[in-house]
């Protein structure tokens, strides 16, 4: 499987492209909002001959969901999410003038379908496990590959931090405990690409992360 990072919006949210040698593809959490990075990812997607099959979304904040309507438009393809993600969904256009000062303007896409903990997904030849790890947000879920031993953590896992849980609905002890039970019962060797900074791995996250 391969990865592909982008980083945008002005909060610098990761956008993550995922391929194999079928040529379709998957996007986690497309908060591309300004002309200039949606042209860098459909540049690639069709430099690289690739077929869009999924958006998926680890949490529906803001910051992650403002690409949507662009997937929607250009691939035809509507989020996946957890369904206690949905209010917080409903909310990302206040979300966006509060922070920003500014109207969203766009339609918020509807949601495909919702995803449930351990079910999983697929694209191409790739298939990923979903994690529900609720605490940033309620309905908080990771995107986990086995074979390729890389995780997609969102905003619940960063290197050397967590996800903030001041926001509605977040919950710090919650959080804390889905990163225990749920994540940290990974190999030390797996990957772990968030939803904002740079990558690390299950084992460093172990041994460093003053939160853990």
């Amino acid at each position: 499987m391969n990865i592909k990072r982008f980083v945008v919006n002005p909060l610098g949210e990761n956008c993550y492209l995922l391929w194999d040698e079928s040529l379709e593809c998957a996007i986690i959490d497309c908060g591309a909002w300004d002309a200039s990075r949606v042209e860098k990812i459909t540049q690639f997607i069709e430099d690289n001959h690739l077929t869009p099959r999924l958006a998926l979304q680890t949490h529906m904040h803001f910051d992650h969901v403002l690409g949507l309507p662009f997937l929607y438009k250009r691939y035809a393809l509507q989020p996946l999410c957890h369904r206690l993600e949905q209010q917080i969904y409903d909310d990302a256009p206040d979300m966006v003038h509060s922070v920003f000062q500014l109207d969203m303007s766009v339609t918020l896409v509807p949601v495909l379908r919702y995803l449930e903990d351990g079910e999983e997904v697929s694209f191409g030849h790739t298939t990923l496990r979903v994690i529900h790890t609720p605490g940033h947000t309620p309905g908080g879920l990771m995107f986990y590959q086995s074979e390729s031993k890389v995780l997609f953590s969102g905003d619940t896992l960063f290197m050397g931090s967590v996800g903030r849980t001041d926001f509605s609905n977040g919950n710090m002890d919650q959080e804390i405990r889905s990163i225990q039970t749920r994540v940290l019962t990974l190999p030390d060797e797996v990957v772990v690409y968030p939803g904002h900074g740079p990558s690390t791995t299950i084992g460093d996250e172990r041994r460093t992360n003053p939160y853990l």
